[in-house]
């Protein structure tokens, strides 16, 4: 054997085992596609029906929230037709109680007038004891001099 031939021989050698170790490359490759596909397969299997479910939760919060959006309008238009009957009630009642408590008040003060003294004197009784007749006005306030 030449020293050609001798170089052609460890070259040769050296090309069977890198295309050894690339074909047990190439297969564990091989491998974890066939897995990485398999797993994608199931992982798709089992996002389509929660695609759907969650499509339909959507769905069902999307008619809630009509419904609430309904509801809303209809509680402002409640309140709205609620502060229009307080005002409209305040102003048909509110006019004339004022008016019937001032007349109310004008009689019993022309009726204590023309009583005069002798009203205000008068005792009242309750349950057998007699009690003077109240002060009108209150107390009145001390200046300091």
């Amino acid at each position: 054997m030449s020293g050609g031939e001798v170089a052609g021989l460890i070259v040769a050698v050296f090309w069977a085992i890198l295309v050894s170790f690339l074909a047990v490359a190439l297969a564990r490759l091989a491998r974890t596609l066939r897995r990485t596909t398999e797993l994608v397969a199931g992982i798709t299997e089992q996002a389509v029906p929660l695609l759907g479910e969650a499509s339909q939760a959507l769905r069902a919060a999307h008619t809630q929230l009509d419904r609430v959006d309904t509801i809303t309008s209809d509680v402002a238009e409640v309140t709205a037709n609620a502060s229009a009957l307080s005002s409209t009630v305040a102003s048909t009642f509110g006019g004339p109680l004022v008016k019937v408590a001032a007349f109310g008040y004008g009689v019993r003060r022309a009726v204590g007038l023309q009583t005069g003294a002798a009203g205000r004197d008068r005792a009242r009784t309750v349950k057998g004891e007699v009690l003077p007749g109240a002060r009108r006005g209150g107390r009145r306030k001390r200046t300091k001099d």
